[in-house]
């Protein structure tokens, strides 16, 4: 049997707990064990991207610690947060040998969900299924910082019972951005509008699969201030978790 950690991240563990038990239940039913380091704190993104780098420093040596008393692989469902250990950490301690020497064994092993769910266990067909049309929204950080794309569409197409739909210009940022979301407010109005936009010109009234929170959180409140059912965009966890 396979055995993972699960880096639940910030947003999923006080906003969308659902997530991590959706992420815990396919894996499980995969074969995989899923240990939970109770010790794990945010992986300092937020203040690395705000120049903050002493205390983006403090919080990557705690998640280095918590996660190197453990060799199994670090699985998280954010391509984001995923992009900060693998990126983020080599970059923050490249003045200190030692601590860079161990962020960079923490990054050959830390994978995003649907990257370790295609790449390393070889699935795309994990007997889910779905009632209705999908599409999905490729993130920033996923597709750019870590070039997985292709993953989560090939768990979706597997998706019994759901037609997947393209998403007009699917690449585009939402607007979220962590901090860019709230140090260019309007800026990230406009990006999210235009997202939404074509959204709502696919046929049928699919769901929007997002693979990180901070996107999911974006879209739905801006459905949400358009008197829309913000439930119309979810976790590719939570697709996968559903049969």
């Amino acid at each position: 049997m396979s055995h993972v950690q699960l880096f639940i991240t910030c947003l999923a563990d006080t906003f969308r707990p659902q997530t991590g038990e959706a992420v815990v239940n396919v894996l499980r039913r995969l074969g995989t064990q899923v240990s939970f380091p109770q010790q794990q704190t945010c992986c300092g993104q937020p203040a690395f991207n705000a120049g903050l780098r002493a205390e983006a420093r403090r919080l990557a040596e705690n998640t280095i610690r918590v996660f190197e008393a453990d060799p199994a692989p670090v699985v998280a469902p954010s391509g984001s947060c995923i992009a900060m250990l693998k990126q983020g950490y080599p970059e923050l301690f490249a003045d200190d040998p030692s601590w860079r020497e161990r962020a960079v064994a923490l990054a050959a092993r830390s994978f995003e969900f649907s990257e370790y769910l295609v790449d390393v266990l070889g699935v795309t067909d994990v007997g889910a299924r779905w009632d209705g049309p999908l599409t999905y929204h490729a993130s920033c950080h996923l597709t750019r910082h870590l070039g997985v794309e292709r993953q989560p569409l090939a768990l979706l197409r597997a998706v019994r019972g759901a037609a997947l739909l393209e998403l007009p210009e699917a690449r585009d940022c939402c607007g979220f951005g962590g901090v860019f979301s709230v140090e260019h407010p309007e800026v990230s109005a406009e990006m999210l509008k235009r997202k939404l936009t074509n959204f709502e010109s696919l046929p049928g009234e699919p769901t929007l699969v997002v693979a990180d929170t901070g996107c999911i959180m974006h879209l739905q409140g801006g459905l949400r201030r358009q008197g829309k059912s913000p439930a119309r965009v979810v976790h590719l966890a939570e697709v996968l978790d559903s049969h």
